[in-house]
């Protein structure tokens, strides 16, 4: 895993207090239960079971973001921490 920009809204934060405690695992495996194929391999037309909630636009710690349904897709974790973190690099540099 990368370290964190010191610059970060994570920076010095635990995983709880970025918003991943106890209430978002309860809604995460809500959510995967409800939808559980990863978006990005469905789209290719591979069945995957999906294990992670991306946030299609990352929050960066605004919780009503963070919160919002609409934003949320399921993945499976080597489309989230490949094919998702190239697309969200590539966001951030064309800002």
């Amino acid at each position: 895993m990368a370290a964190v920009d010191p610059s970060s809204w994570r920076s010095g934060k635990t995983t709880a207090e970025r918003g991943y405690g106890s209430k978002w695992q309860k809604a995460r495996e809500k959510f995967l239960f409800a939808n559980p194929l990863c978006c990005y391999c469905q789209a290719k037309g591979i069945v995957t079971a999906a294990n992670v909630v991306d946030h299609k636009i990352p929050h960066k710690g605004d919780q009503s973001l963070f919160w919002d349904q609409s934003n949320w897709q399921p993945m499976c974790a080597p489309c989230h921490d490949s094919a998702k973190r190239q697309e969200d690099a590539r966001s951030s540099s064309d800002r």
